[in-house]
């Protein structure tokens, strides 16, 4: 039995060491000098001061910037620590009243517009924290940022043209615009 026993606790240490040493370090030297950016957070700097990730939603609400998907974390908004859907169905009452409320919102910003809108501005993504937009959702919200900031509309529509993103690889995904790098873009505008 104590031959079974030292083999066991030999074995134990040896896997130990690989699973939750080497294999970690190795995994992580290599995202550090692959893709530094994206192994650190995909903080975006401004200054030299963080101010946000490009993977995690930010809550925008100033007429003057493009809005994002509403999240549905816990706590407060675009939580990453509490990343989750909503989990309520298509017929719940209480989504339905969320995205009656979302909408109204959406039209008191911007009450000269009569375009449908988009669903990604009512209602959250399964994560809570989708940092991106559809293009026709950004589009949807040109007129009302640009009475806000004095800028043109076609002007706007550049802006989200420049920074829609296509498919991932040409297949994967819908095309996409990040709001936080639209947002930056749109503050250094003259």
């Amino acid at each position: 039995m104590l031959v079974h026993l030292r083999a066991a606790t030999m074995m134990l240490l040896l896997l130990t060491g690989i699973t939750g040493v080497v294999y970690p370090l190795l995994v992580t030297g290599i995202a550090q000098l692959g893709f530094p950016f994206q192994a650190n957070g995909s903080v975006i700097m401004k200054d030299g001061k963080p101010i946000g990730s490009e993977l995690i939603g930010q809550p925008f609400d100033d007429p003057k910037y493009f809005w994002g998907r509403p999240s549905a974390t816990d706590l407060f908004p675009y939580n990453a620590g509490a990343s989750s859907g909503s989990n309520l169905g298509p017929t719940n009452p209480d989504l339905l009243k969320a995205v009656a409320d979302r909408t109204e919102t959406l039209k008191k910003a911007d009450p000269g517009q009569t375009a449908p809108v988009s669903v990604d501005l009512v209602t959250a993504s399964g994560s809570g924290l989708d940092p991106d937009i559809t293009p026709a959702a950004a589009l949807y919200q040109v007129p009302r940022v640009a009475k806000a900031r004095g800028i043109s509309e076609e002007r706007l529509r550049q802006l989200v043209a420049e920074h829609t993103q296509g498919r991932t690889f040409g297949i994967l995904g819908e095309p996409r615009v990040n709001v936080l790098r639209l947002n930056l873009a749109l503050d250094a505008q003259p």
